[in-house]
């Protein structure tokens, strides 16, 4: 017997009655081997046959049935040729459909090729559409039932209905699969959207209630699907993260000019991945605040602090306030976390002891002020604060009555810092005077660190130096001058260069640095500094041409030096007088050495050189410094001997005015610039005290102990006490810049994999990451290009790697990964400027890649065999390490992103490796870690570093087999990541 086609083969059966499993004997005989019965569409045939009649065929029902039991037709073309039906009038063949549906929707799967897997998640589409079709149908067939007084047929249809949505998307499988198909298929989902609306409108009316609230919990779960990776549960059970109270503790030390943004993008990134509950983020901000203020040392540093806390973190709310959703709910948690804060009594009444006077009001005003809380927030915590300062331990009465707080100073300090800007900016050569009167009035007390730290916390410092540079260079040089504009041009030299110099001190020199331009002639004042200024970890040779100006120039210096009572102001060009005075120094030296000068001739050169304008003498010291590291220990007391005269003030009626000011911000500049020189050749030189530690911060390692001990030692402190103090913060630092990024952070690697107890290694965890925060890029490319692949390719280390510490190491890895990864595009911040950057060439060398050659990706991607073959070779191959970071074209020269996609290489073929052990157990631990702190969407994050095969073998570790974590680790907006995780998901 001959059949022409499949409707003919299924006419025949139905006629002569055949069972189903006799029909399944025949269709393979009529058919034989070649095409698949999908591509037949035998689904589709089988349903058309059947539903002919106002009621199903359920003879052809059962072959279909048959067929589906049997697996000669796939889910996905089961599905489809559902969808296509769609007069639900015909309520026995709907109910004989859903009873198919019913069969299977709850353990879909498919095992075949990628591009099939992506079909049955489009069937899956097509079906859930068909199913919300139905329903309203159903739906409105009930309510017209109700009117006609016939309900029971319509309610029995709904029941199903959505009895078989619930089943269909209570599976976290296919909600993975819609997923998929929602972002293959956009308009679809749009369509299943409208579809959802107009059911929610019919069964508004509904009466039933368990029949409506079923409907809701489907309208729930359909709604869920486009944010299936974005729900995290927060951590309820911690009050305490020391992570956001030493990333606080590190900015406002170290770091008050940094961007407020980085700042900002750093903490949401710590809240993230720590899923922290936004009251109590707020509330370890202000912990960490508070605790600042009151460790802070007396002086500039505590200024620093108050500035931070009132100006600049308000700031840094306002911006976490645009980042959470809904303005409302922020200001109820800062709200909140003011509320958890007053009941810290103890921590706020020390701070305003510290502070004389009431923090926390200041604190508010400041917040409601920024629009942070509503003014009767403002006013009920206010009161609440109010009445518990009543049982606060008084001070004695009058004891600092007449002292003005700190708080308010700086608060009146930021407009000022605004009206100067403006002053800057007028044409200098109009009222040179009036000019010199607003920088006198700066000079005075602490108004210019008040006046530095307001501008630092508010992001003014840099133009506010920039005004100052344009002001020296100005000043540098005065044509056809008589003595009185001489005297001011002089002073406003001198009191710029002090001024700039003591920013570059207190704040860095990045701060003066302009942005190179080609072609602009670089500023005296920049060129000097570059050259010149000694500073931390900068070793200046005194040989260099910078000290060896115009010897005619030098000659003349050391003539005025040595032959005038006094210097000469007019028409002195000060920026030769600041650039000779090496030259010249060393002439004097060698005078003095060679006994052609007596010491009484020294010290009037040297009261000549500081009697008028105090930067002749730190020029000169700054060379001196230099010079001094040069000499043998027998050759610089005359040297040392120099550098003591220039430091002591000049008790003279004929100098110019504000001599006193100018001379106190002279000596902490020449502190500074010798502090290292004097520590080197173990002299003592007493500078002018000012009653104020000027280098709090300085010289804090014990001395002849070695630093592996010190670096042990305190960060033992660190983790028992559970948090990481300014001072603690400043001794990581040293030893960072010591011992090197590697050093230092596999010797704190080290200490993390002694730890045993759980609750110790989370706590580790935390310090270290936000210790790690010093140099955030530098420790991650060692750790992850270093570290991690030592312990997981030497087998005698993998018991190190064991629980608690492995889980430990994994959290840690990934933290740092995704902090680096999410901010190596911004610039690194100021203190990470001052230390070597590794060079991108080491880390080419290191982790040699081959990158691959575009026409090959193309023939990848564009080829029809199977993709099995591309996702599952089982050779290293390039094919078999593409990842969606090639796709992306990612740059690979970067460092980091050399580093990503040899560590996820590394992982890749340890799970496909036949050996498992504890680095199998901590590949898993990682990429957990991974998935928890996924933020939605893959491109961009880090996960695209590692290459599609390794997804298949991730699903066989049972921990990961779940669709969930398939969706977060594939890449999901490439068409080739949607393949490989719909590959993935079908066939667990």
């Amino acid at each position: 017997m001959k059949v022409v086609n499949l409707k003919q083969a299924i006419l025949q059966a139905w006629k002569e009655r055949w069972s189903d499993y006799q029909w399944a004997i025949n269709m393979k005989k009529f058919f034989p081997k070649g095409a698949t019965w999908d591509i037949l569409n035998l689904a589709d045939a089988l349903l058309e046959q059947a539903m002919i009649g106002p009621s199903p065929n359920p003879l052809i029902l059962s072959y279909l049935k048959y067929a589906i039991s049997s697996q000669m037709v796939s889910y996905s073309s089961v599905l489809t040729a559902i969808s296509k039906f769609d007069d639900f009038s015909r309520d026995l063949c709907v109910q004989a459909l859903l009873d198919i549906m019913d069969m299977f929707c709850d353990r879909l799967s498919c095992h075949g090729k990628a591009e099939e897997c992506i079909g049955l998640c489009r069937a899956l589409l097509s079906a859930l559409h068909w199913l919300l079709r139905c329903t309203a149908a159903s739906a409105e067939r009930l309510r017209e039932g109700l009117e006609a007084g016939t309900p029971a047929a319509g309610e029995k249809q709904l029941a199903m209905c959505l009895q078989r949505l619930e089943k269909t998307l209570s599976s976290t499988k296919n909600r993975a699969l819609l997923h998929i198909a929602k972002l293959e298929e956009a308009s679809s989902w749009t369509a299943i959207e409208h579809s959802l609306l107009k059911l929610g409108e019919i069964l508004a009316n509904l009466s039933n209630p368990q029949l409506r609230s079923q409907a809701e919990q489907c309208g729930t779960l359909i709604r869920s699907i486009p944010t299936m990776l974005s729900v995290h549960a927060e951590q309820m059970h911690k009050t305490g993260f020391p992570t956001v109270h030493a990333v606080i503790l590190l900015e406002g030390t170290m770091n008050l000019t940094g961007e407020t943004q980085s700042l900002v993008e750093q903490l949401t990134m710590v809240k993230r991945m720590q899923h922290i509950p936004t009251p109590l983020f707020v509330l370890e901000i202000w912990k960490a605040c508070f605790v600042g203020l009151i460790e802070s040392p007396e002086g500039t540093e505590e200024l620093k602090w108050t500035a931070f806390t009132f100006l600049k973190i308000p700031q840094v709310l306002v911006k976490l306030k645009k980042y959470s959703h809904g303005d409302k709910d922020f200001t109820e948690d800062v709200n909140c976390a003011f509320e958890f804060l007053l009941k810290l009594t103890p921590l706020l009444d020390k701070a305003d002891q510290r502070c004389n006077c009431d923090c926390t009001n200041f604190l508010l005003q400041e917040c409601g002020k920024q629009g942070l809380l509503s003014e009767a927030s403002v006013n009920n915590l206010m009161a609440k604060r109010k009445a518990d300062r009543e049982h606060a331990p008084q001070q004695k009465s009058g004891e600092n009555a007449n002292i003005q707080p700190n708080i308010q100073l700086i608060l009146r300090a930021e407009p000022t810092v605004t009206n100067i800007l403006k002053t800057m900016d007028a044409d200098h050569s109009k009222s040179p005077e009036g000019l010199l009167g607003v920088l006198g009035h700066m000079l005075s007390g602490k108004s210019l660190d008040l006046l530095l730290a307001a501008a630092a916390a508010t992001g003014k410092l840099k133009s506010f130096a920039r005004k100052f540079i344009n002001l020296n260079e100005f000043t540098t040089y005065g044509s056809e001058e008589s003595t009185k504009p001489a005297s001011v041009r002089a002073l406003l030299f001198d009191i710029s260069f002090l001024m700039l110099c003591h920013v570059a001190q207190t704040y860095g020199s990045e701060v003066i640095l302009s942005e190179s331009r080609t072609g602009a002639e670089v500023p005296f004042f920049e060129t000097w500094m570059q050259t010149c200024m000694p500073e931390e970890g900068k070793i200046l040779n005194p040989d260099h041409p910078c000290f060896r100006p115009d010897s005619t120039k030098v000659e003349s210096l050391v003539a005025l030096l040595n032959n005038s009572s006094e210097m000469k102001l007019v028409q002195m060009k000060w920026h030769e007088a600041c650039l000779s005075i090496s030259a010249a120094i060393l002439e004097i030296l060698n005078a003095w050495e060679n006994g052609v000068l007596a010491f009484e001739s020294i010290q009037k050169i040297t009261d000549n050189i500081k009697g008028k304008v105090c930067s002749l003498a730190v020029c000169a010291v700054a060379w001196l410094v230099a010079h001094v590291r040069m000499l043998g220990l027998d050759e610089r007391e005359k040297s040392l001997q120099m550098i003591r005269q220039l430091a002591g003030p000049l008790f003279s009626e004929n100098t110019l005015q504000f001599y006193n000011e100018r001379v106190v911000i002279m000596n902490s500049i020449l502190e500074r610039m010798c502090a290292d020189v004097l520590q080197q050749t173990a002299t003592q030189i007493k500078f002018p005290s000012t009653g104020v530690d000027t280098m709090p911060y300085w010289n804090l390692l014990p001395p002849k102990r070695p630093i592996k001990e010190v670096l042990t030692d305190i960060f033992a402190k660190v983790l028992e006490k559970g948090w990481v103090d300014s001072r603690s913060i400043h001794i990581f630092d040293t030893l960072l810049h010591m011992g090197g990024v590697y050093w230092f952070c596999n010797n704190l690697i080290k200490e993390l994999l002694k730890e045993t107890r759980k609750e110790h290694t989370l706590r580790a965890v935390e310090l270290l990451y936000s210790i790690f925060c010093l140099d955030m890029q530098q420790v991650t490319l060692v750790l992850l290009g270093h570290i991690l692949p030592g312990l997981l390719t030497d087998s005698s280390k993998w018991h190190s790697l064991m629980d608690p510490p492995g889980t430990a190491l994994a959290k840690l890895a990934v933290w740092c990964a995704l902090s680096s990864y999410s901010s190596h595009k911004g610039q690194a911040s100021t203190r990470q400027k001052k230390r070597h950057r590794e060079d991108i060439e080491d880390y080419i060398s290191l982790f040699p890649l081959d990158d691959v050659q575009p026409s090959k990706l193309m023939r990848l991607l564009s080829s029809n065999e199977d993709d099995a073959n591309i996702l599952s070779s089982p050779n290293r191959s390039m094919s078999s390490s593409l990842s969606a970071s090639q796709l992306h074209t990612v740059n690979m020269r970067d460092p980091l992103n050399r580093v990503l996609a040899n560590l996820f290489l590394l992982i890749s073929s340890i799970l496909g490796s036949r050996t498992a052990g504890p680095h199998t157990q901590f590949v898993q631990w990682f990429m957990e870690e991974c998935v928890d702190c996924l933020e939605q969407g893959g491109r961009g994050s880090v996960l695209q570093f590692m290459p599609f095969t390794t997804v298949s073998e991730l699903v066989k570790v049972s921990a990961m087999s779940s669709p969930k974590v398939v969706l977060a680790i594939t890449d999901l907006s490439l068409p080739l990541g949607r393949q490989v995780a719909a590959k993935a998901i079908a066939a667990l």
